[in-house]
């Protein structure tokens, strides 16, 4: 081992055209420790690495003789062909196909040229996982070998990304883009683009996902308000545009004298019997309408744009591959069916799908840049700051934004992906207010002004909104749960329109009798979180009777005692309180794109305000009782019932999502209410501690396990005693199946191939000797196999598969090949006694795709990232076969 340079300089192995890669074990892996380090003379490797060492240090006739699948060209050379054949991993599943023929033309060109090439470039040798290097380099960028092989590195549908392979090619790909800094002018410009390209990326992002959201606002007021009614001088405009010209409020008795509602249309009085039926009847036809284009559109055009996506945004975030998810499709039809599904007047929200329409513009646009397209690890940095971007403009919360996508979304966050969701979500904000969906001056949903200060004797009923809040959260996750299983197992689910319709025309009739379950879910919620003025007759829970009373000797207060509107409206938002809540239980989870959200701050609503107003009342009896005591104002009223309702929608949308510090800033942004952090905070702990103790998962964590994604949490501890050995398969005394670095020919690996399906193959010294040498993926086998058939003349299925640099002895059959590129060299691995806690730990923070077991240096087994997730439910007495992929 004195002769193999671990840490020295990289010339000082040149010699000739032969270079050094028998053991390339010192690419530091980006948890900053050198693969190397571990190595000693003790080591089991250590003699045939030595003697691997000291054979490819001979005549440069031994690469001759060999057959290389990837042509060696210049580094000009192959940065010019860099943009005919370089894959990007687009939704579509035939991208393959067309790379494939796109580098037909180049390929058939290079390998005439292959031998010269090799004899005239000069190698450097490259300590690297990835083996042999271009230009003294391998990486995953714009001249890195494997692009020789359209499509090696990439990942297949349903499959979990290398989080250590990619993100250590892009910083080789980074070194070699600072190393050419200096050489020419041109270089210093793609230095300088490659650079700023992160910021530019986010920044088309947020000017997207604002444009995007702005249409969805403004679509989905429009229809919606095409269920009561048209504007006859502008059919387009929705009805509170219509109203402006005449200055009149759209409140002021329902309509507007240019708004004509559809029995005027049809030559019928406002009011009355006739006109209650015919608006009864347009209101379920159309919303009929706006469902069955939604839901068919969904599933003819894009099945994947159902639902929130949030669940699914978290398990491709934490590094699944989930083709067409985020594609061009499924952007479409999410923004246009999130339209169609809100206005057709279902429980839901847009905000949810909002993170889904915007995770698809971050995918689609990091296409664009090639460091971003081309590498998946890269490229969930993008969809992190685009995840943020979608609840800056559903909300108008950019900051809360931020917040979420860090503590709910994203597995792999560093710190420059969150200055650039920062820049991403402030963008798209910016972006939404200009277009003003709202039709106000404020950027957020629900605007309201509180001037009155809470009291210290207040954090009782806030602490008791969010153990309510917690209670409602997880009863409608077991509800939701509990019927998202039976549709899934039973035949109602081979029927999703008709389910969609069944729910529609049951929601259209039950909810139009009642003024607030008619009304537009963000309208009613605006109406519970504001709090009443004097000869406010527009609310009907402003029906106060107001008098003056003197409180102790001198000083006199307005209190309020509630009128007979008032009772009236309570008892219809208790009813409006269990229909919201039984509706969305059946309503989440149906084939059209729909949040929950929204809905979850309307349940917490009305619940706060009940209890607001049964505080305010309490206030009202006992005004001099001591808790109260100075805290009375001239003029002012004690308690502020919108304030418990903004503090009770928090408490139930936190326990339904067990959301903390993005939920209280969301809140507070959402609402304008900064003074009221404290009492948000009481609330959003409570809910969780509460939720935390009935159920250990939120809803979108319940739906991940579900769907059987292969997600690991890592708020989640593994408080188990197993090892590696428990988990790893195959099992001791079982057959492993390996390749061998220098004795399998073609008809063997492609037999392998055909009788397993594993994803991966250890790659060891022989059968007898079984010393780890690397880990080479399935894919890239099938890849490079099936281009050296097509294009290396001389390979058959006798040719010897060679994962060494050197040559067998005696080679009198076929020319050997050589596939050493494709091999990883410094893959993880753990001994046969780890324990499993620190295994499930390795796999969450390293973002591991599986890990080799070993026992004194031989190979026993593999772990894969879904033996985890099934020995881990094993633990818990959960159903191992859940786990759908790997």
């Amino acid at each position: 081992m004195e002769k193999f340079p671990l840490k020295g300089n990289r010339e000082i192995a040149a010699e000739g055209n032969s270079y050094i890669t028998a053991y390339q074990s010192v690419l530091k892996k980006s948890n900053g420790h050198t693969a190397g380090e571990t190595s000693n003379s003790d080591h089991p490797l250590a003699a045939p690495s030595s003697s691997a060492a000291t054979t490819s240090l001979t005549t440069p006739e031994d690469d001759d003789e060999m057959i290389d699948i990837t042509p060696r060209s210049s580094p000009g050379e192959v940065s010019n062909h860099f943009n005919t054949y370089s894959r990007t991993s687009t939704a579509d599943n035939s991208d393959m196909e067309r790379e494939r023929g796109d580098y037909l033309h180049h390929q058939q060109q290079s390998v005439s040229n292959s031998h010269q090439n090799q004899r005239t470039h000069q190698h450097v040798p490259t300590h690297s996982a990835f083996g042999d290097s271009l230009d003294g380099l391998s990486f995953y960028g714009s001249t890195e070998p494997h692009d020789d092989i359209p499509g090696i590195g990439q990942y297949d549908d349903f499959h979990t990304i290398d989080w250590q392979r990619d993100i250590a090619r892009d910083r080789m790909r980074h070194r070699y883009i600072v190393k050419k800094r200096q050489d020419s002018l041109w270089d210093l410009v793609k230095g300088a683009h490659d650079a700023w390209s992160g910021w530019l990326c986010v920044l088309l992002v947020g000017i997207a996902a604002g444009c995007v959201a702005g249409m969805v606002d403004i679509g989905a007021s429009w229809m919606s308000d095409l269920k009561h009614g048209i504007c006859p001088q502008a059919f387009w405009f929705n009805r509170e545009q219509c109203c402006w010209p005449s200055k009149q409020s759209v409140f002021e008795e329902g309509n507007c004298s240019t708004w004509k509602t559809w029995p005027q249309v049809f030559g019928l009085s406002r009011e009355g019997t006739g006109a209650y039926i015919v608006s009864y009847i347009w209101y379920v036809l159309w919303a009929l309408l706006f469902a069955a284009l939604s839901a068919s559109l969904v599933r003819m055009f894009a099945p994947y744009a159902c639902g929130s996506g949030i669940p699914e945004i978290k398990t491709i975030l934490s590094g699944f591959i989930i083709r067409g998810y985020l594609g061009k499709w499924t952007l479409l039809i999410k923004s246009v069916g999130l339209m169609l599904s809100v206005s057709a007047g279902l429980t839901l929200g847009k905000e949810g799908p909002m993170v889904h329409i915007a995770s698809c513009i971050g995918n689609i646009f990091s296409h664009l840049f090639p460091k971003y397209g081309r590498n998946e690890a890269k490229k969930r940095e993008i969809l992190s700051a685009a995840a943020a971007a979608g609840v800056s403009v559903a909300f108008g919360a950019p900051i809360g934004g931020v917040l979420f996508s860090l503590e709910e979304v994203s597995y792999y966050f560093p710190l420059k992906t969150l200055w650039r969701s920062f820049f991403c979500a402030l963008i798209a904000a910016f972006v939404l207010r200009s277009l003003t969906p709202f039709g106000n001056e404020h950027s957020v949903l629900f605007f309201v002004e509180y001037n009155q200060p809470w009291i210290f004797f207040e954090l009782i009923p806030f602490v008791f909104l969010g153990i309510m809040g917690g209670i409602i959260g997880t009863l409608f996750i077991k509800a939701n749960l509990w019927w998202c299983r039976f549709r899934k197992f039973s035949k109602l689910g081979q029927y999703p329109v008709m389910e969609v319709l069944v729910v529609t025309l049951v929601t259209g009739i039950i909810c139009y009798p009642n003024p607030f379950t008619r009304m537009n879910m963000n309208e009613l919620i605006y109406l519970l979180f504001s709090q009443c003025s004097p000869g406010d007759v527009s609310n009907p829970l402003c029906d106060y009777t107001r008098m003056n009373i003197t409180n102790g000797a001198s000083s006199s207060i307005e209190v309020t005692q509630l009128g007979p509107g008032v009772y009236r409206a309570i008892g219809l938002l208790i009813l409006t309180f269990f229909l919201k809540l039984a509706l969305t239980v059946f309503t989440f989870g149906m084939k059209v794109p729909a949040g929950l959200f929204i809905p979850s701050l309307l349940l917490g609503a009305i619940m706060g305000r009940i209890v607001g107003i049964a505080v305010e009342q309490f206030a009202y009896s006992y005004p001099n009782v001591w808790f109260f005591t100075g805290e009375c104002v001239q003029g002012n009223n004690l308690i502020t019932p919108g304030l418990y309702a903004m503090v009770g929608a928090a408490a139930t949308l936190g326990g339904v999502t067990r959301m903390t510090v993005s939920l209280v800033v969301i809140m507070f942004e959402l609402t304008g209410g900064v003074g009221y952090i404290v009492p948000l905070m009481a609330a959003a702990m409570a809910s969780k501690w509460v939720g935390d103790a009935l159920g250990r998962q939120g809803i979108y964590d319940a739906h991940i396990a579900l769907n059987g994604y292969p997600f690991l949490d890592s708020k989640e501890e593994f408080a188990h005693t197993t090892l590696a050995a428990d988990v790893m398969q195959p099992k001791r005394n079982e057959t492993l199946n390996v390749i061998t670095q220098d004795s399998m020919t073609v008809d063997d690996i492609e037999t392998l191939l055909k009788e397993t399906e594993h994803n991966g193959y250890p790659v060891v010294v022989s059968r007898e000797n079984q010393y780890l040498v690397g880990f080479v993926l399935r894919r890239d086998l099938n890849l490079a196999l099936g281009n050296a058939k097509r294009f290396v003349e001389g390979i058959n299925g006798q040719s010897v598969v060679l994962f060494t640099s050197t040559a067998p002895a005696q080679n009198l059959g076929p020319p050997p090949l050589k596939l050493k590129k494709i091999l990883d060299m410094a893959p993880i691995t753990v001994t046969d006694q780890t324990p499993m806690e620190t295994v499930v730990d390795m796999f969450r923070k390293l973002g591991l795709r599986q890990t080799l077991v070993t026992h004194n240096g031989r190979l026993l087994g593999v772990i894969t990232k879904k033996d985890v997730l099934r020995h881990v439910k094993q633990m818990d007495n959960e159903d191992p076969n859940t786990v759908l992929f790997n």
